[in-house]
């Protein structure tokens, strides 16, 4: 429904004049009476409930209102207002969204596809509501993440929202026998939906617990359109990050020493995209890997060390065991430090000061989220480091001023500046598996939107107000590689592949319901009598 926005002469023809106050408000007038009811609102939840209210009405207004200012609409309809929304799910309960599957609909999921009124679905958002952004099983409450996250697909990337489908799959159980296969349901979901719209059909992994989500993404990579953006899209925007920082200190990728606080998913994620781009360098694996330092809750991991997993033990040094996270900074003198350990105040003064000390341009990464358990603030960094630090952080911080005057803008390392053109250039040529490499694609291509002027701001990533033409950009990069490899599924190729992608973008304008009005000459029309 468009409103108020009706012209005279759609009301008359679609028969809902007088149905309507007789006044007619263009799009503009519309957003901005949305905006003065939402600022009326006193808390995040209840500016939520605005915004998704206005979903379910008008959503052409509800993109338009969104896409007019992303960067502040996005902490409201995702991470962080979302998690409480989730909390409270059932109070702020307004019409369903999505389709919920549970595990008493096992041998059924097809049929429950079948339910669902659109057909043409190009990407899907999928939860088991076991770990919503760290506030643990919420179970059904959990469907707010899938819509939030189908959200930004449109907002910020351009996805129709009518091909993105949000799923629940709910799996809470004490039966034994299902307790035995607890994939079956997955299995027979993933089946279901490649069945119903085709091997294409993008299937996003999201806030699954840890344990899963590695597991899963292995398990389903290489024979469905799959990815998991707690693992790799964090991968990807980090990744980025770094390249950007690579044009501050003017030097290449293997000329860098890596200390990670953390050696758990997002860890492993990101040094795997590092240790890729380092190949890419031509250096060899073995060579790279030496380039790469991780600390976990037992220390520095070395050859030797008892109880590491697989991924650990590849990443595992040649060096006698250290304790502490500052005595692996004055061994190991890394160029680079990167915590993803959720370990507030790790990057203490006397690691942030040797840094500074070790490199004359110092990279920290402090990607941990909430801002509550970051390994420092941006203030810290700056201030500790002289101002020669290259900060990033995973929460966003307020600008910094240093008593010498310098001001620096830190660089929120968000993964909605990888998910949405991910899902737009891999729905637009028809990709059928997604490799780690549509993620460096995705990494350079962000690192190519920073401006000077943005680095010198101390900013390592794009404006998010220009997130739409940065997720353009990349699904135009990801159309040229899937081309050049033989991995689109749609033929001929397009020879304008910009062109090509900005046709499919959804547009939050209005359509035209004006039905086509034309007469025939006069004695064209004459009715033949008696």
């Amino acid at each position: 429904s468009q409103g108020m926005a009706f012209t005279l002469e759609e009301r008359l023809q679609l028969g809902i004049h007088g149905l309507l106050p007789p006044c007619f408000l263009s799009q503009d007038v519309q957003v901005l009476r949305v905006m003065k009811n939402y600022e009326n609102k006193s808390n995040d939840l209840d500016k939520y409930i605005v915004l998704m209210t206005l979903q379910d009405r008008n959503e052409k207004l509800f993109y338009r209102v969104l896409t007019s200012d992303i960067e502040r609409f996005m902490p409201i309809v995702y991470t962080p207002t979302v998690g409480l929304a989730c909390q409270q799910y059932g109070l702020a309960f307004r019409r369903p969204r999505g389709l919920f599957i549970t595990i008493h609909d096992k041998g059924h999921i097809a049929t429950m596809l079948n339910s669902w009124p659109e057909e043409n679905i190009k990407a899907i958002v999928v939860t088991d509501g076991e770990r919503i952004l760290g506030l643990g099983d919420l179970g059904s409450y959990g469907m707010g993440i899938p819509v939030g996250k189908l959200a930004l697909y449109t907002a910020c990337g351009g996805v129709h929202p009518q091909q993105c489908l949000p799923v629940l799959l709910d799996v809470g159980t004490d039966n034994e026998a299902l307790l035995s296969d607890p994939d079956e349901l997955i299995d027979e979901f993933m089946q279901a939906v490649t069945n119903k719209y085709g091997m294409n059909c993008l299937i996003q992994f999201e806030d699954f617990a840890n344990a899963n989500a590695f597991r899963l993404l292995n398990k389903y990579r290489n024979k469905y359109c799959t990815f998991n953006d707690d693992i790799q899209g964090t991968a990807s925007v980090a990744v980025a990050g770094i390249f950007a920082a690579l044009r501050i200190t003017k030097n290449k990728l293997s000329d860098h020493k890596f200390v990670f606080q953390g050696a758990g998913e997002a860890a492993m994620g990101i040094a795997h995209l590092i240790l890729m781009a380092l190949e890419k360098e031509g250096i060899s694996q073995e060579d790279a890997i030496k380039k790469i330092w991780m600390v976990d809750s037992k220390g520095l991991i070395v050859k030797g060390r008892s109880h590491l997993n697989h991924e650990k033990e590849m990443f595992a040094q040649d060096h006698p065991s250290v304790n502490t996270l500052e005595e692996v900074v004055q061994k190991v003198k890394p160029t680079a430090i990167i915590g993803v350990a959720a370990v507030a105040g790790a990057f203490t003064e006397k690691i942030l000061k040797d840094m500074a000390t070790f490199n004359e341009r110092p990279i920290v990464f402090a990607l941990s989220n909430p801002t509550s358990k970051a390994e420092c603030t941006a203030e810290q960094c700056y201030r500790l480091t002289e101002g020669r630090g290259i900060f990033a952080s995973g929460s966003p911080f307020s600008k910094v001023t240093l008593p010498n005057g310098q001001t620096f803008f830190p660089g929120q390392g968000n993964n909605a500046y990888v998910f949405p053109g991910v899902a737009l250039g891999v729905i637009a040529c028809g990709v059928r598996h997604i490799s780690d490499d549509i993620f460096l694609i995705t990494a350079e291509a962000i690192a190519a939107e920073v401006t000077e002027q943005n680095l010198a701001e101390g900013r390592l990533y794009p404006p998010l107000d220009s997130i739409r033409e940065v997720s353009l950009k990349i699904a135009v990069k990801i159309v040229d590689w899937a081309y050049k490899h033989g991995l689109a599924s749609w033929y001929p190729e397009p020879a304008d592949k910009e062109a090509f992608v900005k046709q499919l973008v959804y547009s939050p304008d209005y359509d035209s319901f004006v039905l086509d009005d034309y007469r025939w000459p006069p004695a064209a029309m004459q009715t033949q009598d008696v």
